[in-house]
């Protein structure tokens, strides 16, 4: 009798115990790097998680590539919005090329078996760089494309934020595929301010990105890539594999709103964020709602 007591007490202070811990499992943590976009995808993420019955914690805003790559290697976060062009240069050191899949392969097959991470399905977001000039500039130099901007060159002054003086497929790649070696670069000490310094011609030439909403916005010129310097940018979440154990839920929700997140309505948000003065956590709201996650 006493020892069934006992037994009952101790399968008690078991399951107890087990839903203790279950009911105070860790959240998941949930990055992005430092500027509008990211903040937004994010936020959709945790919201949709969050609507799925997973517990998250956000820490945003974490800085550039190479800290946002280290938070999530450390397990200081779960997982984040990154792009798979950024992935080849900053962290594969792959070679650059064109083909999508294959960056998404070589991407994720580094990532699994180098650094226990794992890519979910990519989003339909291809954020790729482009190289914009105001169009009387491009008008002035006859400026359609980056081969005809190498000869250019030499005579303009470019601006940008970030790695982009350093990285692979940034200046460097620039001098080595075009011949491209501006008068004078300008490095700017915070993001958002290169639109701004282009169009009030403090700067002849600098990069924006597909997503942009200001490119249209102010009518600028966008030479093309004629010899395919930049790689495909899809946005991808990257999750440690010991958090997608834990949460398997992860990416079923992740990976159904991979395909509604687009250029167009990326662009429409980013908007929304840096002209209209909206939270990224009420537009991240809004696309959910809208989308009927």
């Amino acid at each position: 009798m006493i020892s069934r007591t006992l037994k009952a007490a101790g399968l008690g202070l078991g399951l107890t115990v087990a839903l203790s811990a279950f009911a105070h499992a860790e959240p998941v943590k949930i990055g992005s790097k430092n500027f509008t976009e990211q903040f937004i995808v994010a936020e959709i993420y945790a919201q949709a998680l969050e609507k799925a019955g997973i517990e998250v914690e956000k820490r945003l805003n974490l800085g550039a590539t190479q800290i946002a790559h280290t938070a999530l290697t450390s397990g200081e976060i779960d997982l984040y919005p990154e792009y798979t062009g950024t992935a080849l240069a900053a962290v594969v050191k792959g070679e650059l090329t064109s083909d999508a899949d294959k960056i998404y392969s070589d991407v994720k097959t580094y990532y699994e078996n180098e650094l226990d991470l794992t890519l979910l399905e990519p989003t339909a977001i291809n954020n790729g760089y482009a190289i914009i000039l105001l169009p009387e500039k491009a008008e002035e130099y006859k400026l359609t494309t980056l081969s005809d901007l190498g000869p250019a060159s030499k005579d303009l002054t470019f601006g940008a934020e970030g790695t982009f003086g350093e990285r692979k497929d940034g200046l460097p790649g620039l001098e080595e595929v075009y011949g491209i070696k501006f008068k004078e670069f300008v490095k700017f000490a915070k993001l958002g301010i290169r639109y701004s310094a282009l169009t009030s011609e403090q700067i002849d030439v600098s990069f924006g990105f597909s997503t942009d909403w200001q490119i249209e916005d102010s009518k600028l010129a966008v030479l093309e890539d004629d010899k395919n310097l930049f790689p495909p940018y899809y946005l991808v979440p990257i999750v440690r594999q010991d958090a997608m154990s834990a949460n398997p839920e992860i990416a079923e929700v992740l990976n159904k709103i991979a395909p509604l997140l687009t250029n167009e309505k990326m662009r429409a948000m980013n908007a929304a964020v840096e002209r209209d003065r909206k939270e990224p956590a009420e537009v991240a709201a809004e696309f959910i709602a809208a989308e009927g996650l």
